[in-house]
């Protein structure tokens, strides 16, 4: 139990362990095996999603990547305004003309 107190939970000082009680050694055993199950996790959707960006189709006679730009691949930007709750205006082409003739 000392060990990996020392070893998991970044503790320096023997006092922070004594005072630990069993049932907190449990949940903090748990912590540390849900984390590294996320850097798994993490480290096989890097492997997808290298396998993805190298993916091709079919033109013609050549073989083209199926992501021609990294923003293709991940709009961060896209995401990101999902995440926040802005919503992208519409692009209504007629109203958009207007607006332009309307500043001329």
């Amino acid at each position: 139990m000392l060990l990996n107190s020392l070893r998991y939970f970044g503790f320096v000082d023997l006092r922070d362990f004594e005072r630990m009680t069993v049932k907190e050694y449990g949940i903090r055993m748990t912590a540390v095996a849900l984390k590294k199950l996320d850097q798994q996790e993490f480290i096989h959707r890097q492997a997808w999603a290298n396998w993805q960006v190298q993916s091709t189709k079919t033109q013609g006679k050549k073989e083209i990547p199926v992501y021609s730009t990294f923003k293709k691949f991940f709009d961060k930007e896209k995401i990101e305004n999902e995440i926040r709750g802005i919503k992208k205006p519409s692009q209504d082409k007629k109203l958009v003309q207007l607006m332009k003739r309307a500043n001329k």
